[in-house]
């Protein structure tokens, strides 16, 4: 007779994630808690995450914060309510660690823009460019690059580089084309984009606005540039978090993926926040498949059986690691 763990084995081969039917009138939050205590267990979450989840993580922020948070844990298992090149990143920085991913399905769309053999070839063709890519990137990425950046530090990182180093930016061609008017910086820019933030609607956000004159548009800078023109602030999903609660405007209409919301409705209650919309007529907001892949169920079926586990071969991890120390020792 099979083991539990090895049923769960098999399903998590067919599923990506473990599809084992939580017991009927359990407290899910209950017992996430008591498994994370007696595992040593830390749960970070992105912004983009359900509400849910953000609410029972250990830690909730954006992308370097993440990255921050996971190279300094004493946990024994990182269980990264993110997308895969989170926990992937988690792990190169935690090679020791267990790092688990409630879904191993919850990819990225920028990631996917930018394939390593394609990226490899392209780099050839400037052997004297340095490299900055994005972390929403594969390992393999990462190995190819000098330094890693996220939306939050990826202006002070361009700057850091003497002027006459020319530089390859990939893989978000509008975070890209926003760091070359921020800078002045004439890169070299991969053609790839996030499907979430290229989805607004100018005109129907621009509608909205003549709707609601007092508001202030703000937006991520993996936009498209058209958008990031009439926002009032551009920056990363912290920053934006952080204009809502310092700004003195009252009512904000939010161009990035919905979940970030949930946590600025709890630090501005007195706001009022718009999600921006976009051009599918059947939604009015924009919202990340991948992040929302991951459910409450998951992460506890994740934590109970420790699976599904993000690896990272030990040659790659130290080929990627370089790129993200350099990154995280530049964001001091």
């Amino acid at each position: 007779m099979k083991t539990t763990l090895e049923i769960a084995e098999k399903q998590l081969k067919k599923n990506g994630y473990l599809a084992i039917n939580v017991p009927e009138g359990i407290n899910l939050e209950h017992e996430i808690n008591t498994l994370r205590k007696e595992k040593n267990a830390i749960i970070l979450a992105h912004y983009y995450q359900e509400s849910a989840i953000q609410d029972i993580a250990d830690f909730v922020g954006d992308s370097l914060a993440l990255a921050q948070k996971a190279a300094k844990t004493n946990a024994d298992i990182i269980v990264f309510a993110g997308v895969h090149f989170m926990a992937e990143t988690a792990k190169i920085l935690n090679p020791t660690k267990k790092v688990l991913l409630p879904d191993l399905y919850a990819g990225c769309s920028l990631a996917d823009s930018c394939p390593p053999a394609e990226f490899a070839n392209f780099k050839k063709k400037y052997p004297n460019h340095i490299v900055v890519s994005y972390v929403n990137t594969s390992a393999e990425i990462k190995a190819l690059t000098d330094i890693v950046c996220t939306s939050s530090n990826a202006e002070k990182i361009i700057n850091s580089i003497p002027k006459e180093q020319p530089i390859i930016f990939a893989p978000d061609k509008n975070l890209g084309n926003w760091l070359i008017k921020k800078t002045g910086r004439n890169m070299v820019l991969w053609d790839g984009a996030c499907m979430v933030h290229e989805a607004f609607s100018i005109d129907k956000i621009l509608k909205l606005y003549a709707d609601n004159p007092d508001a202030e548009i703000i937006a991520h800078p993996e936009s498209q540039s058209h958008l990031l023109k009439v926002a009032k602030y551009v920056g990363s999903t912290a920053g934006l978090l952080n204009y809502a609660k310092t700004s003195k405007a009252q009512k904000f209409i939010v161009a990035t993926e919905v979940g970030i919301l949930h946590k600025m409705k709890q630090e501005v209650p007195h706001k009022t926040l718009i999600p921006a919309p976009v051009e599918d007529d059947s939604c009015n907001c924009s919202e990340c498949f991948y992040m929302k892949m991951n459910t409450m169920q998951k992460l506890y079926n994740c934590l109970k059986y420790e699976l599904p586990e993000v690896q990272v071969a030990a040659d790659l991890s130290e080929k990627a690691l370089v790129s993200i120390e350099k990154m995280l020792e530049l964001s001091k």
